[in-house]
């Protein structure tokens, strides 16, 4: 008889639990109809940089006391009619970046830079704690607490439900001003900010584009600190994962990282633009390094952008992949001339950023009506592979993939 009540009382929780976690998803879904533009107000304290200025904006009340958040807000020098437009999240110890919008603006881009926790852009000399290194200004929300660490929180109380919160108000306050296109405002995160970016386009449609850099979702069973802090967390798996939303995120999207990578592996990644219905376009660059200044150095984030918003899709995307015994064979669908290709593989085994990435040649054919083919043999024990091709200095990927293990007697 123990055993039976222990058995309905066991199932009874778990029908609570599913109920309460179906009502999460709707209030994280609800985040995107936070369309209207929030009220801003300029930043006591900073200059104007030319036409980058520090602002605070609105956001969600958090424990019942109202919050704002603090970014750079900047319109190109030029402008010939209303211009497109991007939002930038930082990650794991960073902050809004004036350097990051003045980029984005001479590529022609309106930017506002976003800090997600309470923070702006001021060194605090009194903090020893790289998560605290940045000075709180008093309408703060909640830190990020480790790696979901508030997931026991009430929902409204964690720290990336305000997160996603404020990049969707962000794109909101952005799209409102009057030199900006409204259908053409994407998105662009790093680390931390690449999985707020890879949640909120499942949740927030109007996103032109979207650039997840190095962060992902899927990490429940990554074999590194991510799946140790989230293999019995059933909240991010059944709420925070981005992979819970990605089928609804139809805009184009350019997953960036780099093979060596420590902290978000590939396959993870892959599994996310994989989950994805829109048109993506993957770019692994090998030696990229992990870091906010890494990430917006390249060229390829902003090549993406332009592509989008001038012809509506990526600049290069991969359309077919076969796999034989011991050969690939990859085609691009490209609207820029290609140079090379390149076959990267590894052997080992293990999260993905820990293992030896090798490069090997790859033959290059153009086609008609801007495909491409590349062929390479694929090496004795190879694990995984992507293929790589370059037009100049970007750089288009095909995508991890791994190589099927070999049946009985192959």
């Amino acid at each position: 008889m123990i055993r039976y009540v222990s058995f309905f009382l066991w199932a009874a929780a778990g029908c609570v639990m599913a109920e309460t976690f179906t009502v999460e998803r709707q209030e994280v879904q609800a985040l995107g109809e936070l369309t209207s533009a929030p009220n801003m107000i300029e930043a006591a304290g900073f200059a104007p940089d030319g036409n980058i200025r520090a602002i605070y904006y609105d956001a969600l009340d958090f424990k019942g006391n109202p919050t704002k958040v603090f970014a750079w807000l900047g319109l190109p020098e030029k402008q010939k009619g209303k211009v497109p437009g991007i939002v930038l999240v930082h990650g794991g110890g960073g902050t809004a970046f004036k350097e990051w919008v003045r980029k984005w603006n001479d590529q022609g881009f309106a930017a506002i830079s976003i800090a997600v926790e309470g923070q702006i852009d001021v060194k605090d000399p009194t903090s020893a704690d790289r998560a605290k290194a940045w000075k709180q200004h008093d309408w703060p929300g909640p830190r990020r607490n480790g790696i979901y660490g508030d997931s026991a929180e009430p929902l409204k109380d964690q720290w990336m439900y305000h997160a996603v919160a404020d990049t969707v108000l962000a794109n909101s306050l952005l799209r409102s001003l009057p030199e900006v296109n409204a259908d053409q405002v994407g998105v662009m995160g790093i680390s931390w900010g690449g999985v707020i970016t890879s949640t909120v386009i499942g949740i927030d449609d109007r996103f032109a584009f979207a650039i997840p850099t190095y962060g992902c979702g899927n990490l429940a069973t990554a074999e590194n600190q991510y799946g140790q802090a989230l293999g019995n967390n059933e909240r991010y798996k059944q709420v925070w994962d981005p992979m819970v939303y990605l089928e609804k995120a139809v805009m184009p999207t350019l997953w960036f990282s780099w093979p060596g990578d420590q902290h978000f592996p590939l396959d993870k990644q892959a599994a996310c633009y994989e989950a994805m219905p829109g048109a993506t376009m993957v770019s692994l660059i090998p030696g990229m390094k992990h870091g906010h200044g890494a990430g917006w150095k390249p060229p390829d984030s902003y090549a993406f952008a332009k592509s989008v918003v001038e012809s509506g899709a990526p600049w290069c995307r991969c359309i077919e992949h076969t796999v034989s015994a011991d050969s690939v064979a990859v085609k691009f669908q490209c609207s820029k001339p290609l140079n090379d290709a390149v076959l990267i593989y590894s052997v080992d085994t293990g999260v993905t950023g820990s293992r030896n990435w090798v490069e090997s040649v790859a033959t290059l054919t153009e086609g008609r009506d801007g495909q491409w083919t590349v062929n390479a043999e694929l090496p004795s024990g190879a694990l995984a592979w992507f293929i790589n091709v370059h037009s100049g200095a970007l750089t288009a990927s095909s995508g991890y993939n791994e190589v099927p293990a070999a049946g009985p007697g192959e």
